[in-house]
């Protein structure tokens, strides 16, 4: 790790990790980590690709949700507000149950894949 620098991070949708895996797996040989994520990614629901980034761009907008935050709930796929408040746990920012329930609704307009 000598001489690499993290120059910029951000947070995306387990789904589009997942594709860019399989994209790059048709030409190339993945590593061990590789395998376990692409394994990993492949046993939960989720929205499709557009869907998640659709729904990460509504949430940062209509609920200033941080980005990291956005896609967690997006991956996690919550379905109750119990889901939510683990979720919302360790926020600075505290969100009140009547947001919670605009966001499952919000959710609830996407379909999941299985």
């Amino acid at each position: 790790m000598i001489g690499k620098n993290i120059i910029e991070s951000e947070p995306i949708p387990g789904v589009e990790v997942k594709e860019i895996l399989e994209e790059f797996s048709e030409d190339n040989e993945l590593n061990y980590e590789q395998n376990v994520t692409l394994n990993h990614l492949a046993r939960f629901r989720r929205y499709s690709l557009e869907d998640s980034e659709e729904i990460v761009a509504k949430l940062q907008e209509e609920f200033n949700l941080r980005p990291k935050v956005a896609v967690h709930i997006v991956d996690l796929v919550p379905e109750d507000l119990a889901d939510l408040r683990l979720i919302f746990a360790k926020e600075p920012s505290k969100v009140d149950n009547e947001e919670m329930k605009k966001i499952l609704e919000l959710l609830e307009q996407y379909d999941v894949v299985e």
